[in-house]
């Protein structure tokens, strides 16, 4: 009897370790898969079972018992974190189950433009992939209030910048992330402006950071562009900025600022209005905003665009009448 029992236990143990060579050789042995890639986001809260159910239930064929004991018995079925995964072929449940372990996840971006307005940036935030609109019925005043910022106009206010994101992101949060860049940004370089400077709050110098990011041709006219402005600003100049009138037009704007726009006043026309208009007119980038925190050393009052994405500076009317004479005749584009 006693042999028997013995017999037993080394016929048990020998099954156990054949069982347990096999359980590994499983986990280094690749996926089967439906397709060249599979994709799973997996909610916070999900349980170890519901993750492997979920992985099957995407494309990867093999039995979800089968993929949840591997997650158990490896001991970090519990540090599975949420987030989105991709894996594709090659890919063994040793390396799946350590793909969510790490949190290596599979990001998507999208990229928000310097110069763009915020109806764009909602337009650009509709169309990325695998982003959660949940903004969509929201109206802009409705959506600042998402935000924690009711009652601010959301112009200006997102830091244009590639961001990337786990997919099924509420677009709120990418939004959210853009709104705190911006503030960041504004609270690093407003201490850098200098003591003279005519901007009387960081909210002016968004404001005239906007509107150097939709004039400037050529990066390396940047400083002088904001100079000149904040030279007009100091002596009670109208900016006459171009970009603020059509800004102003909206929709009504067909491609082409005629005269008549000009001459019709209202709150963001920089022709018969002296000062800033009341928001920015675009989202500037970090470039401009330090071009308006340290403009370069110039008088120059005028520019006009050369032709070739420069400008041609000029600290008298009759200096930038000749170079419009020069650059722009019967042109539009001088300043």
């Amino acid at each position: 009897m006693r042999r028997w029992l013995s017999r037993a236990l080394v016929l048990i143990i020998l099954c156990a370790a054949a069982l347990a060579a096999a359980a590994w050789w499983w986990t280094r042995q690749p996926l089967a898969l439906a397709s060249d890639t599979v994709e799973v986001s997996i909610e916070a809260g999900t349980s170890p079972r519901g993750v492997a159910q979920a992985w099957v239930a995407a494309g990867v064929r093999t039995s979800p018992w089968l993929l949840y004991e591997w997650f158990r018995w490896s001991g970090q079925a519990r540090q599975i974190r949420a987030g989105s995964y991709e894996i594709g072929a090659g890919t063994t449940p040793a390396d799946l189950l350590r793909k969510m372990v790490l949190g290596d996840e599979t990001l998507a971006t999208v990229k928000l433009i310097e110069g763009w307005t915020f109806r764009q940036f909602r337009a650009a935030l509709a169309k990325a992939e695998a982003l959660s609109p949940t903004t969509a019925a929201m109206s802009d005043a409705e959506l600042m209030a998402a935000l924690g910022a009711p009652g601010v106009p959301p112009e200006g206010r997102f830091f244009p910048d590639t961001y990337a994101y786990s997919k099924g992101t509420s677009d709120v949060a990418v939004l959210r992330r853009a709104l705190r860049a911006m503030q960041h940004r504004i609270d690093e370089l407003w201490p850098l402006r200098p003591a003279d400077s005519p901007l009387k709050s960081a909210d002016e110098a968004l404001v005239l950071a906007s509107i150097v990011e939709k004039e400037t041709g050529r990066e390396a006219d940047r400083g002088k562009v904001a100079a000149v402005f904040l030279n007009r600003l100091r002596i009670g100049m109208p900016l006459q900025t171009d970009p603020s009138v059509i800004y102003g037009l909206g929709t009504a704007f067909d491609g082409n600022l005629r005269k008549r726009d000009l001459l019709a006043d209202g709150p963001y026309n920089t022709y018969t209005r002296a000062g800033l208009p009341p928001t920015p007119i675009a989202m500037p980038g970090k470039a401009s905003l330090l071009a308006v925190m340290r403009p370069d050393p110039t008088k120059a009052l005028y520019f006009v665009s050369r032709g070739d994405g420069s400008s041609e500076f000029s600290e008298t009317l009759d200096q930038h009448n000749r170079a419009v004479n020069r650059y722009q005749r019967n042109q539009n584009g001088s300043k």
